[in-house]
């Protein structure tokens, strides 16, 4: 089992514990998703009572829908003690991959961009949707595709470079295709994940790097190099990464936020219809004639 393990979820508790204290001079990214994530259950016509901010960091998104929504109570809950004390009460410090919640307990499930350090995300989404009540809520955004890929590819070719082999130095993320997949598999109804890129602009690569460890964003893979980069390693990659500047000076930097929403099933939910089971001929809608030659 420990050899299928992508991340060492000790260390991401440690980074996140260390970024708790000084997380408000570093989590824009958080605050923005958070915003967006309230902007999506605007569109949502009913109320959640009983929720759970799932990863809650320091409390960025409780600050956005508490009191919102419908929604009554919202218990914060995170890997690392130190930002569950941030987020303030109702909080408690638990692990997304061993939830303690009981069956059907909750309306809603949010998660600001914490999802991505899960090892087991279909077993984490199963945990969720079970905790859920029936026609409860899931709305989770977590980064994947080609976030920081720039990035990756300057270390990368730096460590070869310099070091004459490599280590993983960026986490893997997940892929837009596979998480509907996975949604219906831990048995959510009505899956959506679509793909928000964000890009932020930096004069100086050195700050992107602090604002990725502000935010306990720093690599926390199993199979990671246990030292410091070399002086000249680092050197040569931020020199690389300052090349993709653009005319103002500025190096574009890519966020792919990937946003799930999905339900628990309930009877009152839409079904699809059976295959084949349409009424309405689509030639009849078009006004088309049937082309005689055409097979």
């Amino acid at each position: 089992m420990a050899d299928s393990l992508v991340f060492d979820r000790a260390q991401v508790r440690h980074q996140r514990n260390r970024a708790a204290a000084r997380l408000g001079e570093h989590d824009f990214l958080l605050r923005e998703v958070a915003d967006r994530l309230a902007d999506r259950l605007l569109d949502i016509a009913r109320g959640f009572p009983l929720a759970l901010d799932l990863g809650c960091h320091a409390g960025q998104l409780a600050r956005a829908i508490e009191g919102r929504f419908g929604i009554e109570t919202l218990v914060r809950c995170d890997l690392s003690p130190a930002m569950a004390r941030a987020a303030g009460p109702p909080a408690l410090a638990a692990d997304e991959e061993a939830l303690p919640f009981a069956p059907e307990t909750f309306d809603l499930v949010v998660s600001d961009l914490s999802l991505h350090w899960v090892n087991d995300l279909p077993g984490t989404l199963v945990q969720i949707r079970d905790c859920l009540k029936p026609d409860g809520l899931l709305l989770a955004a977590m980064f994947g595709g080609e976030t920081l890929s720039d990035l990756r590819r300057c270390l990368l070719e730096a460590e070869l470079a310099e070091e004459r082999g490599a280590g993983p130095r960026v986490s893997p993320f997940a892929e837009l295709r596979d998480l509907g997949s996975l949604l219906q598999r831990a048995g959510f109804a009505l899956p959506v994940v679509d793909l928000d890129p964000i890009t932020v602009t930096y004069e100086d690569p050195l700050r992107l790097l602090a604002d990725l460890r502000g935010m306990g964003e720093t690599n926390a893979l199993v199979a990671r190099r246990r030292r410091f980069s070399r002086r000249a390693t680092l050197l040569r990659a931020l020199a690389a990464y300052k090349e993709q500047a653009g005319s103002d000076g500025r190096i574009a930097v890519r966020f792919d936020v990937l946003t799930l929403t999905a339900w628990r099933p309930h009877p009152s939910q839409q079904k699809p219809l059976a295959r084949g089971s349409g009424k309405t001929s689509l030639i009849e809608v078009l006004g088309e004639k049937p082309d005689a030659d055409k097979r």
